[in-house]
Formats: C-alpha cells, sequence, structure tokens
C-alpha cells in the first residue's frame, strides 16, 4: 500500500508544502501560499489545499501517514518580543545570579518568585525548597500570568527541587510549567533560567499553530500525525515539542538544510537559502549541518538550545531597494510588500501608479503604500499598543492600502510606523528584488506591470530614466539590482567558507566581485572547495551571477524552491544525552543524569553506569519522538562519546576527575 507525507514551512513570505511518496522517495506536487501573518492558518490551510488539489482528485488522502512541519514562529515571536506574561521562579539563586538571568529586561510582561532551595556541585541537598514561600508567593501572581518556567541551582546535578516546585504549581494553578532541567545540561544556572522563561512565554504559540494545522487537516479529509522540525533539523511529535517550543528555534533554516541535503544528494557542500526575508547559509559535512554547542543566540538572547550553526542576514527577494540621488542601487535589509505582489492584490495598484507618473512631483513616494497584513483579527492581541498607535490601525481597511504620505503627516506617526510594522500589525509596499526580476521576465508569478510602473517612477525620479529609451532603461535598473543582490550573496558565501569577515570595501574583495581577474600585479580570483547548493525562490534568479563571479556552476537542485517544506518532509529523529560523572570527595564518584545522584566507588563502576544511563536516556528521548514510540535499534547503533578530565601520570582508576559521557541516536520515520 502507498504511504505518502507532507512537508509544510511557514516562511516570512511564503508557506510552502510538498506531497511526497514515503516509499519511492519522490516528490509528487508542491504549492506555495503567501504567508498570512495575522492568522498562520490561513496560509497553511491555502497551501495544503493547493497540494492536495495538485494532487488530483483520485489521490487517496487516507494514505497520507505524516505531515511535518517546519516553522518561524519560536524564532519571530522572540525577535519581536511577542509571547504570553510569565512568572519565573528562581531556587536557591542570590543576587548576582538573578541580575544575570537577564529574565525581567530580556521578556517583557514577566515576573520573578525567589524561594530558598537548591543543590550543590555533586547534587547534594543546600537547603531545603521553601514550599510555603511558593505557596504564599503563587497566591499573589496575576491571574493574566500564562505560565511559569522554574530553575534551581544545579538542577542539571539534582533536579528534584524542580520538579517539586513545578507539583506545587500544578497544585495551586492550572498553568503551564517549563522545567530548565528538561531544556539544558549545562550547568550555567541563570542561562537555563532565561531559556525556561523563554519557552513558557511561546508555549501558547506553537500550541494554536498545531491546533489550527489539525483543524485545517480534519477539514481536508487528512487523518495524520503531525510533526514538527527542530533547531538541530530533526523532527519530534508536535505533542512532544509543544512542551518545549523553543527548539524549534532556527526551524525553517534548518529544514532548509535537510532539504538542500536531500535535492542535491550531496554530503559535503555549503547551503544558501535564500527567501523573502532572509540569506541563510551553512556548511554541511557528512550529511548533517553543524550545530551551535554553545547555544543559539536569536533576538539577542543568548539560549542554551542547540540548533543548525548559520548564518543569516537580511537579504531576500522582498528587500527594500531604492535609488540615490546619482542613480546608485541602495539594498536595505529591510523586507518590503514587492510592488508586483501589491499589483496582484489590489487592482487598482497600476491605475494610481499611472496617475503618479503624470504627476511632476511626488513620484518617489508614489510607490510606498501602507495596509494591513491578510488575515489581521483585530487589534484585541495587541494590548501595549497606544491610543495613537490605535488610530494609525483604525485608519486602515482590509485589503485597502493606503500612501504613505496619506497616512502619515508628523514626526511621531513617522516613528509609529516601524514599530507596527515590526509587531506584525502593519506592511509597507515598495520596489524589490521580486520587482527586478519581473521586470526581465525572470519571475512571472505576480503582476509584472506594476514592478514596471514602480521602477518608472523610481527611475525617473533619480534620473535613471530619461524618457528616450525607458524600456532599456528600466530593464539596466533591474539588472543592476540583481547584480547587487548577487554581489551582497557572494560576500556572505566568500565570508562563510573562508572564517574571515571581510569589509565590503576590500580590495581584493572587489576585485573578485567586479571580475577584474587582477589587482595590480596581483592575479586574483576566489573559488569554493566544496559545492555550493543554492535553495530559495529566488536562487535560480541570483545564482548564476554569483556562480560566474566564482568561476563554479552551482547546484539549484529541481524543487529547490520548496527545499524547506522537503526537508520537513524527508528528515529523521535524533535524540542526544549527556551524562556527568563528578569526584565525590570520598575517593568515591557521583553519576548525574537521572532522577537522584548516584554514588559509585570506583572509576570503572561509574563510567558503566553513566553509559548504560545515557543509553537508557537517549533511547527513551527517541522514543518521545517517534510517531510509534518503538525504536528498531541496537545499542551499537548508538553514538556514545566520553570526555575525561584525568590528574597526569596516574593509573586509570585513581586518575579521573570528572567525564561527561554523550549519546546520540537518531531514526527514520
Amino acid at each position: 500500500m502507498s504511504r505518502f507525507v507532507i512537508g509544510i514551512d511557514t516562511g516570512g513570505t511564503y508557506t510552502d508544502a510538498v506531497l511526497m511518496d514515503a516509499q519511492r522517495h519522490s516528490v509528487l506536487a508542491t504549492a506555495k501560499a503567501l504567508t498570512s501573518k495575522g492568522d498562520l492558518a490561513i496560509g497553511v490551510g491555502q497551501a495544503l489545499g493547493s497540494v492536495l488539489k495538485a494532487a488530483g482528485e483520485q489521490f487517496d488522502r487516507q494514505a497520507i501517514v505524516m505531515v511535518s512541519l517546519s516553522t518561524t514562529l519560536a524564532t519571530n515571536a522572540l525577535i519581536e518580543g511577542h509571547g504570553s506574561p510569565v512568572t519565573a521562579v528562581l531556587i536557591g539563586f542570590d543576587d548576582g545570579m538573578v541580575e544575570r538571568t537577564k529574565i525581567t529586561s530580556s521578556v517583557s510582561d514577566s515576573s520573578i518568585i525567589r524561594i530558598a532551595g537548591g543543590h550543590d556541585y555533586n547534587g547534594h541537598e543546600l537547603e531545603a525548597l521553601d514550599r510555603q514561600s511558593l505557596v504564599a508567593a503563587l497566591q499573589q501572581v496575576p491571574e493574566r500570568v500564562a505560565a511559569f518556567s522554574v530553575a534551581s541551582i544545579y538542577s542539571v546535578r539534582n533536579p528534584a527541587h524542580e520538579r517539586a516546585a513545578a507539583d506545587v504549581i500544578a497544585q495551586h494553578t492550572d498553568k503551564p510549567v517549563s522545567l530548565s532541567c528538561e531544556l539544558a545540561d549545562a550547568l550555567d544556572g541563570p542561562r537555563r533560567a532565561l531559556t525556561a522563561t523563554l519557552n513558557a512565554r511561546i508555549l501558547s504559540l506553537i500550541s494554536s499553530l498545531e491546533t489550527a494545522v489539525r483543524d485545517t487537516l480534519d477539514r481536508l479529509g487528512v487523518d495524520a500525525p503531525i510533526m514538527m522540525v527542530k533547531g538541530d533539523g530533526s523532527l519530534a511529535r508536535s505533542e512532544t515539542v509543544a512542551a518545549t517550543p523553543i527548539q524549534t528555534i532556527l526551524s525553517g533554516p534548518a529544514a532548509s538544510v535537510i532539504g538542500a541535503h536531500y535535492l542535491a544528494g550531496l554530503d559535503d557542500f555549503i547551503i544558501s537559502d535564500i527567501g523573502g526575508t532572509t540569506t541563510d547559509v551553512a556548511v554541511v559535512k557528512k550529511g548533517w549541518p553543524r550545530l551551535t554547542e554553545q547555544g543559539s543566540d536569536v533576538g539577542g538572547h543568548r539560549t542554551m538550545i542547540r540548533a543548525i550553526d548559520m548564518r543569516t542576514i537580511g537579504l531576500g527577494g522582498d528587500s527594500h531597494v531604492e535609488f540615490d540621488p546619482s542613480g546608485k542601487v541602495v539594498l536595505h535589509s529591510k523586507r518590503v510588500l514587492p510592488m508586483a505582489l501589491l499589483g496582484e492584490l489590489w487592482p487598482g495598484l497600476c491605475t494610481q501608479l499611472e496617475i503618479a507618473l503624470g504627476q511632476s512631483q511626488g513620484m518617489l513616494g508614489a510607490t510606498c503604500y501602507l495596509l494591513l497584513p491578510e488575515g489581521q483579527k483585530g487589534l484585541a492581541d495587541s494590548a501595549d499598543l497606544d491610543p495613537h498607535e490605535m488610530q494609525l490601525l483604525q485608519k486602515l481597511a482590509p485589503n485597502k492600502p493606503v500612501l504613505y504620505r496619506d497616512l502619515v503627516h508628523n514626526a511621531t506617526d513617522r516613528a509609529r510606523v516601524p514599530r507596527l510594522i515590526e509587531k506584525g500589525l502593519l506592511r509597507m509596499s515598495g520596489f524589490t528584488p521580486s520587482d527586478a526580476a519581473h521586470i526581465l521576465g525572470r519571475q512571472a508569478q505576480w503582476n509584472a506591470t506594476a514592478s514596471l510602473l514602480a521602477a518608472e517612477l523610481l527611475g525617473r525620479a533619480s534620473g535613471r530614466v530619461s524618457g528616450e529609451n525607458t524600456q532599456a532603461d528600466l530593464e539596466q535598473m533591474a539588472r543592476d539590482t540583481l547584480t547587487v543582490v548577487a554581489r551582497r550573496s557572494t560576500h556572505l558565501l566568500v565570508e562563510c567558507l573562508s572564517g574571515t569577515k571581510l569589509a565590503e570595501d576590500d580590495p581584493l574583495l572587489q576585485a573578485v566581485m567586479q571580475q577584474q581577474g587582477e589587482l595590480q600585479d596581483l592575479q586574483v580570483s576566489l573559488r569554493p572547495g566544496i559545492a555550493v547548493v543554492a535553495v530559495g525562490g529566488p536562487a535560480a534568479v541570483v545564482y548564476p551571477e554569483v556562480g560566474e563571479t566564482l568561476g563554479i556552476k552551482p547546484l539549484i537542485p529541481t524543487h529547490s524552491e520548496v527545499a524547506n517544506a522537503v526537508g520537513a518532509a524527508v528528515g529523521m529523529s535524533k535524540a542526544r544525552t549527556r551524562v556527568e560523572i563528578s569526584r565525590n570527595g570520598k575517593g568515591g564518584y557521583v553519576v548525574h543524569g537521572a532522577q537522584q545522584p548516584m554514588a559509585c566507588d570506583s572509576a570503572t563502576a561509574a563510567l558503566q553506569l553513566a553509559s548504560e544511563t545515557a543509553r537508557a536516556q537517549v533511547r527513551a528521548q527517541l522514543s518521545s519522538y517517534l510517531l510509534s514510540g518503538d525504536i528498531n535499534s541496537s545499542d551499537d547503533e548508538i553514538q556514545l562519546d566520553v570526555e575525561r578530565i584525568d590528574v597526569p601520570n596516574m593509573g586509570e582508576e585513581t586518575s579521573l576527575v570528572a567525564a561527561t559521557v554523550s549519546a546520540e541516536l537518531a531514526s527514520r520515520l
């Protein structure tokens, strides 16, 4: 019987979907829908519906065995400061540790409860857990608090107090709890506390997305379990991820890497994923991306979550393009709505642009419109808006763009617009690389006439369009725009391949970019030592020129425009755990990794117990990720690594000071 898998990725511009034959490992159908930031379920539903329609009426939807989802929701929420009010319970933290958590300064709408308790380095109780103070503090917590986080000092050596505090919270509230010991295995208490608090803050967001996807599947007649892509590129059941949503940091870029590996058929390469908003670059070795062992940094928050080691810049098909008074292309990192897309969504745009061309003034501002995002449900969930921001938004109606200059009349409103855009409550249009591609016929999914008219307005205002040969001038503007994008992309690739930060005006780099071939008496060229794989919607538009600059032919695989959704569909589940060994000061050892520390008399016994514990824990973790829960693998398939710290010139049995036993196990679905 045939078995099929659906992969979905919600990106900044598009929500992509693919239908794959799980047995033949082939792509059967693909679809794209505009991401509806106001309500992600709209874009997900449209993409799902389109990919099922493309499969044909005879397709058996009951044969779909899995729907896998990668999402930017957690990443964007942390960057943009969204999420629910939370209270952090800190156990045994002194004043300095509390300050180092940066919870109240980093997480808006958060508060802290401090109580006595905690353990020492070896997992021995320092002070009894003050349950009474916790109960009293819980009675003062405002009703608006939606979740709790709990962190105790050295809880990775003994999690007893964190788990006991969670039990107390469950007895006195109906709110979910995030424990730091379940999210990280490093000793740094303040960072563990911040990680747990950020996780608690976004619990409801991932749950809401899962519910929206489930409702959409039910409506479309698909009865299949939902998996989610984590930030390290592996898959886990959605109900497991829903409890630890912070693990989906960089989920979308990680899915792109996995998809690129599958589509390109290479194990060692550098991937560049250029989308509407960003370009993400990562190095892949032996079929898996490098991971950040020090923890991912998102929105200035250094978490303890291992995620893909990726370089990201604001460069994509939706990047805002302007032309300075001399006509030079100025490429901004901020994202705007392409004129071609605005013309597709609003048929009246071209008429308005033609009217603006007939006027002698105001041409620069004629391409800048403000509008509400698709799916915006209203302002009820934006309690932090001031009255003036509310008034500004209330002047806009769905599907009715308004010129920026007709809506914004003073400096105060000019300052409010970027804030509203950052919060996802407002969108602004402008000329983009996607418009340039439409002018040159390299893209055709939207309204190319709107791109041409917008370019002519900008060209006349900057002197790039003279009127004698308008079409040629417009095409040159478009080519210059895409060349700037290609050079920025080349710069990023060179930096990532070399591991070196390079100034844009570096003479050697400029000689390469401009394909001069020499700098005075020096022959200059750069060539990647590994394959370059480019994916994402604009890849086919931008990367041929990147390849020419570097003297290579980049690989742009079939279905590269939906590589992220392919990665969501073909990924594997992977679990990793760590067990530590420390000396107890009495000639023996303590193994940390279970509910309670375990004492051993010898180094040999401690290493054996730590290895057995690591194997058992990694199996249990992987079982929670898999759909069936069954693990068909032997101990030989568990990758076990032991890192020892020894006193020199002593025997193995007496030299051991400390050790870390790590276990990793993967499974295809």
